[in-house]
C-alpha cells in the first residue's frame, strides 16, 4: 500500500503548494474551503426549497435524509476552516457563487432542479474537491483531505440515489435551463480556484429571488383515506391495548407529514445561527424516520400505504406559500417542542412498557426510540425559544408556564374528544368500524399482545 509519506515524495510539479510569496497566516486553501461551505449550505437550501415538491415516501425519504447529510458536510468543512487563524465559515464570498446557486434554484420544475442539485452542480463541486485532493500536500494538508474524503463519500451515496431515481423518473435537462447553470458555472471559474470578494458579497440561495414553496406538498401514490378507522383507534386508546398499537404505528406513519413544514421553517430562517439549522436538520430526520418506523411496522403485519392512507395534518390549498414571519416561526417550535412533544411523554411511555410486558419488542422498540428522539427536541425548543422570541420581538419570558396550561387545556379538550368519539356507529356494515376491527384481527395474527386482555386502563391521549 502507498503511504502518505511515499506520496508526499512524489515529484513536486505534482502539488500545488497553498502558500506564496504573499502568504501572511491563512493558506490559500482557507478561501477555498470558505467557497466550498457556502455551496454545501446552498445547497442545503436548495433541497428544502425543492422537498416540498417531491411526492413518493422513498424519495422523500432519501432527501429528508440528505438535508441531515448536508448538515454533516457543512459541519466538517465549518470545523476545519475554524482551526486555521482566523479562519471564519460565516466570511463573505464571492456574489458569483449565489448567482451560480439561484440559477440552480430557478429550475422549471422538480426534475430539472433534482438534475441542477444532485448533477449541475454537485459534479462540479465534487470534481473541485478531487482535484484538490489530487494536488495538495498529502502530509502538510491531511485534515483537509480527510474532511473532503468524508463528504465525497457522502456524496456519492447522493449520486447513487440521484441514478436510481432517473430510472424511475427518465428525464432530459430543460436546455435553457442548463445553459443558464453553466454560465454561472463559467463566471465562477467552474470553481477551479478561489473567487474574490467583489463589490458586493453572496447572500444566502434564493434570498434575493421571488422563489416560493409552494402551499400543497405533494403526496405518495395510495395516500387518500378510503375508511376513517383512526376515530375508532383514538376512542379505544384509553382502554385497549390493541388499538394502542393500531394507533402509535399509524401516529408515527402521520408524522412523515412533519418534515414538509420543517423545510420551510429552515428555508424561511437564513439569519438563524448555524447551530439552528443544524438542531433543526436533525430534527427533520428524526421525523422523516419517525414516518418511516410506522409505515416500516404496517409493512411488518403486511399492510400498505394504499390500504391505510397517509392524509396531510391539515388541508392544503392550491399556490404559494409567503415566507415565515419570525413570530410564525417562534410559534411552530414553540407548539412542536413545549407541546406536542412534551405533552406525549405519559402516554408513550405507557405504551412502551406495555408493549415490552407483552411480547411485542418491535412496536416497544418504536416507541423507545421515539422517546429518546423526542427528549432532544424539547431541548432543543428550550435552547431556541429565547432566541427566536428575541427575533420576533415576543416575550418569551414565561413559555414554560404557559406550555403548562395550553397543554391542561389541550388535555381536557382531547378527553372530551375521546368521550365524543364513543359513540361512533359500530354496527355490522359500516365500513370504517368494519376497517378497523380488521386492522385490529391482522395486527393480532401477526404478532399477538400476551397482555392484550389484562393490560389495564391507560392516561387518554394529551391532544
Amino acid at each position: 500500500m502507498t503511504s502518505d509519506l511515499t506520496l508526499a515524495s512524489e515529484p513536486i510539479e505534482h502539488f500545488r503548494p497553498q502558500v506564496d510569496a504573499s502568504t501572511r497566516s491563512k493558506p490559500r486553501i482557507v478561501y477555498r474551503l470558505c467557497d466550498w461551505h457556502y455551496l454545501e449550505r446552498a445547497t442545503q437550501r436548495l433541497m428544502c426549497a425543492w422537498a416540498r415538491h417531491v411526492g413518493e415516501w422513498e424519495d422523500k425519504s432519501a432527501i429528508q435524509r440528505h438535508i441531515w447529510e448536508q448538515s454533516q458536510c457543512i459541519q466538517r468543512l465549518r470545523e476545519r476552516i475554524k482551526q486555521f487563524p482566523g479562519g471564519n465559515p460565516d466570511g463573505p464570498v464571492s456574489a458569483r457563487l449565489e448567482r451560480l446557486v439561484n440559477a440552480v434554484l430557478m429550475a422549471p420544475n422538480l426534475q430539472d432542479a433534482v438534475d441542477g442539485i444532485y448533477h449541475l452542480l454537485s459534479g462540479p463541486l465534487m470534481k473541485a474537491y478531487l482535484d484538490y485532493s489530487k494536488t495538495a500536500h498529502k502530509v502538510h494538508d491531511a485534515p483537509t483531505m480527510a474532511v473532503l474524503h468524508d463528504i465525497v463519500g457522502l456524496k456519492e451515496q447522493h449520486r447513487l440515489w440521484l441514478r436510481s431515481f432517473r430510472r424511475r423518473f427518465p428525464h432530459t435537462t430543460d436546455a435553457k435551463y442548463r445553459a443558464a447553470v453553466k454560465s454561472e458555472l463559467d463566471a465562477c471559474e467552474n470553481l477551479t480556484d478561489v473567487l474574490p470578494v467583489e463589490v458586493e458579497a453572496a447572500k444566502p440561495a434564493g434570498v434575493a429571488t421571488a422563489f416560493r414553496l409552494p402551499r400543497q406538498a405533494a403526496r405518495p401514490a395510495g395516500s387518500e383515506v378510503k375508511y376513517r378507522f383512526r376515530e375508532y383507534a383514538e376512542a379505544d386508546f384509553a382502554t385497549s391495548l390493541e388499538a394502542r398499537r393500531l394507533y402509535w404505528a399509524y401516529g408515527y406513519l402521520m408524522e412523515k407529514n412533519i418534515p414538509d413544514s420543517q423545510v420551510r421553517w429552515l428555508y424561511d430562517s437564513p439569519d438563524m445561527p448555524w447551530e439552528f439549522h443544524y438542531d433543526l436538520s436533525r430534527h427533520l430526520w428524526d421525523e422523516s424516520r419517525h414516518g418511516d418506523s410506522g409505515y416500516s411496522r404496517f409493512l411488518d403485519f403486511g399492510l400498505s400505504l394504499d390500504e391505510l392512507g397517509f392524509p396531510p395534518y391539515e388541508p392544503e390549498e392550491e399556490g404559494l406559500l409567503e415566507p415565515l414571519t419570525p413570530g410564525e416561526l417562534y410559534e411552530a417550535i414553540y407548539f412542536i417542542g413545549m407541546i406536542a412533544e412534551t405533552g406525549h411523554f405519559e402516554v408513550k411511555n405507557e405504551a412502551y412498557a406495555d408493549f415490552k410486558a407483552g411480547g411485542d419488542m418491535e412496536s416497544a422498540e418504536m416507541m423507545l426510540f421515539d422517546i429518546i428522539d423526542e427528549t432532544t427536541h424539547v431541548q432543543y425548543a428550550h435552547r431556541w425559544l429565547p432566541i427566536l422570541g428575541d427575533r420576533a420581538g415576543i416575550d418569551h419570558s414565561q413559555f414554560k408556564r404557559r406550555a403548562a396550561g395550553e397543554r391542561k387545556v389541550y388535555e381536557q379538550q382531547a378527553s372530551d374528544r375521546a368521550k365524543t368519539l364513543l359513540s361512533l356507529p359500530r354496527e355490522p356494515g359500516n365500513k370504517d368500524y368494519e376497517f378497523y376491527l380488521k386492522l385490529i384481527q391482522v395486527m393480532r395474527e401477526r404478532k399477538p399482545l400476551s397482555n392484550a386482555e389484562t393490560c389495564p386502563p391507560r392516561s387518554f391521549l394529551p391532544l
